[in-house]
Parts: C-alpha cells; sequence; structure tokens
C-alpha cells in the first residue's frame, strides 16, 4: 500500500504534466517521433525505378533476380525510459532535487506518448537492474510508471549503464526510441552506448544541480560521495581547487558531446535551477527541422 503522501505527489505529477503536455509537447512529439519507424514487410521482385538502396543481396543471390526488401511505416512507437535511481540522484540544491527533476521529466514524456497512442516503458537502475516496467499503453500504465519512479526504493547505490544497456538489448528486439535520464556520474560506458544506439534510437537527457559545477569560494567544505558512501574535507578557500574542480566538470561535459557526436547521438543537457520546458521544446524543433 502506497502512503497517502505519494499517491496524492503521482496525482500533482499527473496533472501538472498532463497540462504541460496538453499545451505545449503533443504536437512537438508527434512531427518528430510519428512514422518515423519502419518494419520489415516482405522481400519481392525489383521493378525498375525501386531504390536500389532496398535490394536484398542474400535473395539476389541465390534466386538469380534482384529482389528489394518492402518496408511499411510502424503506426506505433515504442518508448523506453531508461531512468536513474542512483544515491546521487537525490542531491539538490535548488527548488527540486535531480530525482524530482527526473520523475517530472518521465512523467511528460511518458503523458505525450500515451496520449498518441504510443506505449511506453521504464527501466529503472542503479549500478543493477531496479525494476523493469515493458511498454504498454493506458492511464493506469502511466500511474504505474510515475508510482515506480517516485517510489523508487532502489538496493544498488551506484551508477552503472553498461548491464542497463545490455539487458534493454536483450528483452527488446524491436527497435524504439530510448530516453537515458542520468545525471552522468559514471564511466566505462562509452562501447555499450554506440551499440544500443546503433540497435535503438537513444536520446540522453543529462539532469545536473548547478553546485555540481563549481566550489563555493568558502575556507571549506565537506564533499560527501552519496554513491560511495564516502566524504572528504576539501579546501575550497583555494582558487587553484575551485579552477581544478570546474575545469574537471567542463572537460566531462565535452567529453560527454564528444562520444554522442561521434556515434551520432542526441543530447539535452538539463540544470535544477532552470525550467526544462524549454531545452526539450528546442530540441524535438531540432528533430523535426532535421528528419522533414
Amino acid at each position: 500500500m502506497l502512503p497517502k503522501e505519494i499517491i496524492a505527489k503521482i496525482r500533482r505529477l499527473e496533472i501538472r504534466t498532463g497540462r504541460i503536455v496538453n499545451e505545449i509537447f503533443a504536437g512537438q512529439y508527434e512531427s518528430v517521433f510519428k512514422g518515423r519507424g519502419m518494419e520489415f514487410d516482405e522481400v519481392r521482385e525489383y521493378f525498375p525505378g525501386d531504390d536500389i538502396r532496398a535490394i536484398d543481396w542474400n535473395v539476389t543471390a541465390r534466386t538469380g533476380h534482384p529482389h528489394i526488401k518492402k518496408f511499411t511505416e510502424e503506426r506505433e512507437l515504442n518508448i523506453m525510459l531508461l531512468v536513474d535511481a542512483s544515491a546521487s540522484q537525490r542531491f539538490g540544491t535548488q527548488s527540486q532535487t535531480k530525482a524530482e527533476m527526473t520523475a517530472e521529466i518521465a512523467a511528460v514524456l511518458s503523458y505525450t506518448a500515451i496520449k498518441n497512442n504510443d506505449r511506453v516503458g521504464a527501466l529503472l537502475f542503479t549500478d543493477q537492474i531496479e525494476k523493469f516496467i515493458p511498454p504498454a499503453k493506458g492511464g493506469s500504465h502511466l500511474s504505474r510508471i510515475l508510482r515506480d519512479v517516485l517510489y523508487a526504493q532502489p538496493e544498488g547505490h551506484g551508477t552503472d549503464f553498461n548491464p542497463v544497456l545490455e539487458y534493454l538489448n536483450e528483452v527488446l528486439k524491436r527497435r524504439c526510441i530510448v530516453f537515458l535520464i542520468s545525471d552522468f556520474h559514471v564511466h566505462g560506458y562509452e562501447r555499450a552506448l554506440a551499440v544500443t544506439n546503433r540497435r535503438h534510437d537513444v536520446i540522453a537527457i543529462e539532469i545536473r544541480d548547478p553546485r555540481e559545477e563549481t566550489l563555493p569560494n568558502i575556507p571549506y567544505v565537506v564533499m560527501e560521495d552519496s554513491e560511495r558512501g564516502t566524504s572528504r574535507l576539501v579546501p575550497t578557500g583555494s582558487a587553484a581547487v575551485r579552477k581544478a574542480y570546474a575545469q574537471y566538470n567542463r572537460d566531462q561535459r565535452e567529453a560527454r558531446r564528444d562520444l554522442f557526436r561521434k556515434i551520432n547521438m542526441d543530447g539535452i543537457e538539463l540544470q535544477t535551477d532552470r525550467s526544462y520546458i524549454g531545452p526539450l521544446v528546442k530540441f524535438f524543433r531540432m528533430r523535426a527541422k532535421r528528419f522533414h
């Protein structure tokens, strides 16, 4: 039985995100994603005027006559939300934590997909698989996703993309649109992400708190690593320490951007002290221009 405050929070989130979707995102989503998926239908003999890029060379070699693969447009899409539920997500120095913004974005994307008659699922993870919700439709399914995201009680504390990406590739054979929502406090995931992005359309949504980017100019700060359960005293009064910390974060972010460009993957960068609506709308419009 869910606590009353969680039930009330789910209801408030449904109302708020429903209004945002109806007013802002519904048309944007449809223009970007609907009709983008294609599924295999049949192989037929080649006729003059057909696109030669569709030739099935295996069948052509076997029969001695050119054949092409015929595809039909998918009327429904599978949307998959990969939600980081690690300990670092609970950090927040603004009006909401990273986990709370993650939940709201998951709600917006879920509501939008279901409103467009698509299936949506979720996979919560830490350094292990915490919860898998297969793609489905309907308002009750939306409530289930929000409940599990808001009321997540993960067993793991750290972050590891590799198990979740490998699991996704195993259980979802059909190509889908994947939103990877995380603060990206993780290393060693590059190869697994590239493999998954070849099989699916992966979109990274990075959520950071501004305090993670720079250190305050005060004598000392006790910095805690919530995922490892350790802490250390940092001399933040040192300009050199503050500069090195800020530079490290800039380097990490630029490395992610370079990776995404290299594997032809989209990314959205968000901060908890700013609205996510503008960046999401900008992203949808950018995708619409690219594919139309």
